[in-house]
C-alpha cells in the first residue's frame, strides 16, 4: 500500500524504468491478481518497458449478494444497474483510482503513458474515474461493463479527456451485465463525442483470446512513441 494511494496494489514491471503504465482494475469479488495470467499474454515490447498495475478493490458488503463482503469497488444495490446505483460507493472509489494515477505520474509517468482498463465493475470504475480525470490520459480499455452515472457524465467529464481513446468489448451473451447495457454506453459516449472501439465476442461474461488480441493492437496504438 502507498503512502498517496489509499488502495493495495499489486505490481509488474516488463523491463527496467517503465516509460508506461497500465493500471487494471478487477470485477466484482474478484482481487488484483485475476488480471495477472492475462496480461501476461499481451505483447507490448514495441513500447518499451511498461509497469502494470492490479490495485485490490476495498472489501465491502453487498447487497445483491445478501450482504456478504466481498472486493468491491461500489455496492450493487439491485439487478437494475442504471436506476439504483451506490453513488457514494462509486465516487469513493473514484477518488481512490484518481490517487493511483496521481501516483504514477508523480512516479515519473506522463499521464499521456497511462492507460487505465477494467473488467465489470472495473470497467465501470475506469470509464468513470478516467473520462473525470484532469490530465489526458493515453486511453481507456473497458470490457463487460458499462458507464455508471451516466447522466452527469456531460457536466462533469474533463475538458483533458475529451477524445481520449476508449475500447470497450462485450459478450454477446452475457448474463451478468447485458450486452444492450455495454451497447448504451458505447452510444452515449458516441453521442457526447468520443471515439469508441467497439467490440463484440460470442462468450458470456469473460474474456476470449480473440478480445486479448483486439485489445493488444489497441494498446499498441494508443501508446505508440513518436
Amino acid at each position: 500500500m502507498s503512502a498517496t494511494s489509499p488502495l493495495e496494489t499489486l505490481e509488474g514491471e516488463t523491463g527496467p524504468n517503465p516509460g508506461a503504465s497500465i493500471i487494471v482494475l478487477h470485477g466484482l469479488g474478484a482481487d488484483g491478481n485475476d488480471f495477472v495470467p492475462i496480461c501476461e499474454e499481451l505483447d507490448l515490447d514495441a513500447i518499451g518497458a511498461v509497469r502494470f498495475i492490479f490495485p485490490n478493490a476495498p472489501v465491502r458488503p453487498v447487497t445483491i449478494n445478501g450482504g456478504y463482503r466481498m472486493r468491491a469497488w461500489y455496492d450493487i444495490l439491485g439487478t437494475d444497474l442504471q436506476r439504483r446505483e451506490d453513488e457514494v460507493g462509486l465516487r469513493e472509489s473514484c477518488a481512490a483510482i484518481t490517487a493511483l494515477l496521481d501516483r504514477e505520474r508523480e512516479r515519473g509517468v506522463p499521464a499521456n503513458r497511462i492507460v487505465l482498463a477494467g473488467f465489470s465493475q472495473g470497467c465501470a470504475m475506469t470509464l468513470m474515474a478516467g473520462l473525470r480525470y484532469g490530465e489526458r490520459l493515453a486511453g481507456l480499455a473497458g470490457m463487460s461493463g458499462y458507464l455508471p452515472l451516466a447522466d452527469t457524465t456531460a457536466a462533469e467529464r474533463s475538458a483533458a479527456n475529451r477524445d481520449v481513446p476508449i475500447f470497450l468489448a462485450h459478450g454477446t451473451q452475457d448474463p451478468v451485465v447485458a450486452l444492450q447495457r455495454g451497447a448504451a454506453s458505447r452510444d452515449t459516449l458516441a453521442a457526447l463525442g468520443h471515439a469508441v472501439e467497439w467490440h463484440d465476442y460470442p462468450m458470456e461474461h469473460s474474456v476470449c483470446p480473440e478480445e486479448v488480441a483486439d485489445l493488444n493492437r489497441w494498446l499498441l496504438k494508443v501508446l505508440a512513441t513518436t
